[in-house]
């Protein structure tokens, strides 16, 4: 096999999605959920006329939220990784002969004959030892770095187009109730998030939709309650 051949299916392989398809599904789980269960909470407790603006609000706020709190997030993963890459330059520098017997205890671990092992750690020490243990010993890759600003914009675009839907929804009651509407639309906007999430991580299409489904009428269902009870109260 041509390293041509193994490039291409190494390219079949998602694992290089995982940052940013965690960022995209959660954000636009988040904006769906979020938005719709705000919006029906302010339509059950009988505040239908700020049902609109609340909608705005809700997807600005959320969307700026998740894009700094996913920035941070893996920010801090990025430094950590830093972190980790400094203190085994350092002990390569220190003690390469033991940071070369730590290696072949890998190897060893993962099947190799010690005699094996040895030869080679000894050829990933001759080309690139830094890498060699970052990979082999760390489970740091470029193809799964951490990457804040792909993982900030991913979340907040997902959660902005997410929340939309519910929105549209109050815009368009299709069954002369806006809150119904909005669950209409937002049950359909679970759906489809779900398929997409299983589609682009070459999973199963039942799975992630029903978890994306069942979690999200959860969300909505507590929300919905809560605004009921403050409505009969009369906050």
């Amino acid at each position: 096999m041509s390293l041509e051949e193994v490039y291409k299916r190494n390219k079949e392989h998602r694992t290089n999605r995982a940052g940013w398809l965690r960022a995209a599904v959660l954000g636009a789980n988040d904006g769906l959920v979020s938005t719709a269960a705000l919006m029906i909470g302010v339509a059950a407790a009988g505040k239908q006329d700020f049902l609109i603006t609340a909608g705005i609000a809700g997807i600005t706020a959320g969307a700026m939220s998740m894009a700094i709190g996913e920035y941070i997030s893996v920010r801090s993963q990025n430094d950590v990784e830093e972190s980790d890459r400094n203190l085994e330059i350092a002990h390569l520098a220190a003690d390469p002969e033991g940071e070369l017997q730590e290696l072949q205890q890998i190897y060893i671990g993962r099947g190799l004959s010690p005699e094996l092992a040895l030869q080679v750690a000894r050829e990933m020490h001759r080309k690139d030892p830094l890498e060699a243990h970052l990979r082999d010993e760390l489970g740091q890759h470029p193809s799964t770095k951490a990457r804040p600003i792909q993982a900030a914009a991913a979340s907040a675009i997902s959660f902005t187009l997410g929340g939309l839907i519910p929105f549209v929804g109050a815009l368009v009651p299709v069954l002369g109730s806006k809150a119904w509407s909005i669950v209409i639309f937002t049950l359909a906007g679970l759906i489809v998030t779900g398929a997409v999430s299983a589609q682009i991580s070459g999973s199963k299409l039942l799975s992630p939709t029903l978890r994306v489904l069942v979690g999200g009428s959860i969300g909505m269902a507590i929300t919905a309650g809560i605004g009921k009870i403050a409505n009969i109260s009369g906050i």
